[in-house]
Parts: C-alpha cells; structure tokens; sequence
C-alpha cells in the first residue's frame, strides 16, 4: 500500500511539474528591448502613418506606436521629457525647439516630407464655387483653422489669409482648432462651413466622400518642410533611426506623396 501511494505522489507531481514549468518559460508577448518605438506624431500624419507603422513592423520586427497631437503639444511635452524616441513634426521650428533645450541626438530637424494646405467644405455646406474669396460671402459664417500658435497648418493658413488681404476680414468667421486634425472634423462635422485643412485629412475616405477642396496656392504661405529628430538618450533610439532610413526609401516617399506628402527632393 505504501509503494501504491508513494507511486500515486509522484505521478501527481511529475504532473503538475510541466504546466507550472511552462508558465515561466513561455516566451512573453513584449517587445524586445530595443524592439519598440514611441512616436511623436504630427496630426496631419494620422490619416496616413499607421500603415506605415505596421509595414515598418512586418520588416524590421519593431512595434511602432504613435501618439499624435499638435506639433507644438509635443514638442513642450518631449522638453518636458515625456518617453518618446522620435519626433515627427509638421514643421521644422517645433523640432528646432527639442534641438535648442538639448533633447535631441541632431544638429538640425531632418526633413522628412512637405506638407499642403487646402480649403474644405461639405458637399452640403452651401458653399459655392470654393475659393478663399468665396470665403467673404455673407452666406458663410464660420471657417475652421488650426490654432497658428500650435499648428504649422493653423499658421498656414493665416499667412495664405493675409497674403490674400483677408485676414482681418475674415477673423470674425474663424473657428480655433488645437490641431489640423481637430480642424477637419469640425469641417465634416458642420461646425464648420469650411475648414482649412491638410491634404492628408482631404485625401481620406470620409473627406473625400462627404466632401471637396480646392488646393491654396503653394505660394501663398511658406513651405510647410515637415521635420523630424530622434530624442536624446531614448530607449528606442536606434529604432527611431532605422525608421527615418524607412521613411527616406523611394517608395515610401512614394506612398507619402499618394496620400497627400510631397516628397522632399
């Protein structure tokens, strides 16, 4: 009986031994050290940058995830020292700012792409023939910008508006977003007769269903020359530089300038 049960006792434990066993020798569901990238992402890069990330990953095996905001928001918030590994603007001044309090590995922002600016309405906005000076008609009465002091965008389309001799005008009419992409939902939304706001937002689905644009002249505003910097001391630093060398390949530039980016070179 005592051999029976000495038998029994260690059949149970050469039993139990494998499941507990396995569960600390399971391989964890966490990113490698060094295999992930925090991003700080432009708003204008929403509509367009989370397939990018995943294409990123499949090649490189990095998880790349993006927090996007206005690129003024961010920069406080990486100087502020906020746990990203790269920043990608809307501008070059926002970056330059990181470089300036010591937070940056550049010298300069590196360009990454340039953005474009439109003028947006809804289908059913009551808006016709869309143009800037369209924008004077009594019929419409309110316009959605991108707050100047946050935005690259914002800051655009008030030199667009000045440039025209409409601002002053025109000013009563606005409607201050925090970022470009806040401004095209107020746009889509109706809160907003028309807004002005990226190519990027106009290119997508919805906008492009539920809407249309004209392009603002190029020379109406300066260049919006989008930049990026990989933060200083960060984690994912070299992630942070093997997806900047992404982002230069032709045919990413190519996919950037499909979806409303205009290549750099």
């Amino acid at each position: 009986m005592c051999d029976r049960r000495l038998l029994f006792n260690a059949l149970v434990i050469f039993a139990v031994l494998p499941t507990g066993f396995a569960q600390h020798t399971e391989p964890s569901s966490q990113p490698e050290a060094g295999k992930e990238l925090r991003i700080a992402a432009a708003a204008d890069l929403q509509p367009l940058l989370p397939p990018l990330l995943h294409q990123f990953e499949q090649q490189t095996g990095i998880h790349a995830e993006a927090s996007y905001q206005a690129s003024a928001t961010l920069a406080t918030q990486i100087i502020d020292g906020a746990p990203f590994d790269l920043f990608l603007a809307a501008d070059l001044s926002f970056p330059q700012r990181v470089i300036d309090a010591g937070r940056a590995e550049q010298a300069a922002p590196l360009p990454y792409a340039r953005g474009t600016l439109v003028l947006w309405t809804r289908n059913d906005s009551g808006v016709a023939d869309l143009s800037l000076e369209a924008l004077q008609n009594a019929g419409v009465k309110s316009i959605a910008i991108a707050n100047p002091d946050h935005a690259p965008y914002g800051r655009a389309a008030q030199a667009a508006l000045q440039h025209a001799g409409l601002l002053n005008a025109l000013r009563p009419k606005l409607v201050i977003a925090e970022n470009i992409a806040q401004a095209a939902q107020y746009a889509d939304s109706g809160n907003a007769q028309a807004g002005f706001i990226s190519l990027t937002s106009a290119l997508t689905p919805r906008l492009s269903t539920d809407g249309h644009f004209v392009q603002v002249p190029d020379e109406d505003y300066p260049p919006i020359l989008q930049g990026a910097i990989v933060v200083r001391g960060s984690p994912g630093a070299g992630a942070a530089h093997r997806f900047l060398e992404f982002l230069q390949r032709r045919a990413i530039q190519q996919t950037l300038a499909a979806e409303g980016l205009k290549p750099i070179h």
